[in-house]
């Protein structure tokens, strides 16, 4: 975020009106901090509550896109062979890359490795990496000559608080999606075998380590999990903690300079246990359902998730009908059903032109129709009747007038 700065002459500076990020009012943070002490929330959440998650995947394997709240998040995970590094020539590399775009947020800007987007790295670097929750010794193809090298990316699609923990359940969820090449080596040799010629390999994952970040308000008093764009805003510090289902703590890191005590960080730890075990479980049955469509056949991927959401009327919420007992409920309508009658009854012409059938559905089009003919000479000739009698008025009158005036002209 830029600063705001005048140089000589009152004239802005080029660092003038860099500031992208809509800056918040002091009444929306009295607003926010008010309500956090009444223990209410802008999304109706209580204070220990995550926001609806919903975890899809792309159509090829490794890409995973995370949906927490408005916060959407898209992982893809590549691979290549490398040359390993000389202090391990026996480990792949697994490597993290964290793009923040302006399509995110306003307050995001291309081409800049922003503090924010550094930060991001380095703990996704201690969640998934430094916590060993991969074999990187099952990447290795030649000892120290050939290794696979693991590249996650991640993007960030729409920015409203709690990153890290959107992208860190996208890069594990992404990373146990994945499957690698398979290789075959014959002699120095290396073959890497496409999908058609043999099933790809699955990656060996020991654990899922999940990031859990907990926000504090007027220096520790108050706590919120899972904090949104706005409660970031006005938090007064931020404590993330990294853990898997066996209640391990990968990584504990915290920020915004305040003091916590020791009871504030065993609460946190108990939340983060509960939590990261709930989020484990829907990524286990995310991946499940994904693997079921995919060898069923079924819509899976990209199309899968995007929502057919329509807005013509061509879509129509389903309805539940009762299927049960519908042979025996369709015979007992056709056995009780009265029989159509076998003789047609012959047509009647009431007026040529009009045709009826049967009594009761007498056809009255055309006789309206002559009716109304009938009215409109009637009622034309009445006008003319009424015009021929006013100009015979009219000619006798004239007629009068002037035989006094000749019958007066005379007489003088």
């Amino acid at each position: 975020m830029g600063g705001w700065g005048m140089g000589r002459g009152g004239r802005p500076t080029e660092n003038t009106c860099r500031m992208k990020d809509t800056p918040l009012s002091n009444c929306e943070r009295d607003f926010l901090l008010k309500a956090i002490e009444e223990k209410k929330r802008l999304d109706g959440r209580q204070t220990y509550d995550y926001r609806k998650m919903k975890i899809t995947f792309g159509t090829d394997y490794g890409c995973c896109f995370v949906d927490l709240g408005k916060t959407r998040v898209m992982a893809q995970v590549s691979c290549e062979l490398v040359a390993p590094k000389e202090s391990r020539p026996n480990e792949g590399i697994m490597f993290f890359n964290i793009e923040l775009s302006p399509m995110a947020s306003p307050a995001f800007e291309q081409g800049r490795q922003s503090e924010l987007s550094v930060k991001l790295n380095r703990q996704l670097e201690r969640c998934l990496r430094n916590s060993k929750c991969i074999d990187t010794e099952s990447l290795c193809v030649v000892s120290g000559e050939t290794v696979w090298q693991i590249r996650v990316d991640i993007h960030m699609l729409n920015h409203d608080g709690n990153l890290m923990d959107a992208a860190s359940i996208a890069a594990i969820t992404a990373l146990c999606h994945f499957r690698r090449p398979d290789v075959g080596i014959q002699g120095d040799e290396v073959t890497v075998y496409s999908p058609e010629e043999r099933d790809p390999i699955p990656l060996s994952i020991y654990h899922m380590p999940i990031s859990v970040s907990f926000s504090f308000f007027q220096q520790g008093t108050y706590l919120l999990v899972d904090p949104c764009e706005r409660e970031e805003r006005v938090m007064d510090g931020l404590l993330m903690i990294a853990m898997n289902k066996h209640r391990e703590i990968c990584s504990i890191q915290s920020s915004g300079g305040i003091m916590l005590l020791k009871e504030q960080v065993m609460r946190c730890s108990k939340i983060a246990s509960v939590k990261v075990s709930e989020i484990t479980e829907l990524i286990s049955k995310a991946l499940e359902n994904d693997k079921k469509a995919r060898k069923a056949g079924e819509r899976c991927g990209f199309a899968e998730s995007m929502p057919q959401e329509r807005i013509t009327a061509l879509k129509m919420d389903e309805t539940p009908v009762e299927m049960t007992d519908v042979t025996d409920r369709a015979n007992d309508i056709v056995q009780n059903t009265e029989a159509p009658p076998q003789t047609v009854p012959s047509p009647v012409v009431p007026v040529p032109g009009v045709g009826q059938i049967g009594q009761g559905l007498q056809n009255a089009w055309g006789l309206e129709e002559d009716d109304e003919e009938e009215e409109d000479v009637s009622s034309h000739e009445e006008e003319e009747e009424q015009v021929t009698k006013m100009e015979e008025e009219q000619h006798e009158k004239e007629s009068r007038e002037g035989y006094f005036i000749y019958f007066n002209w005379v007489h003088f």
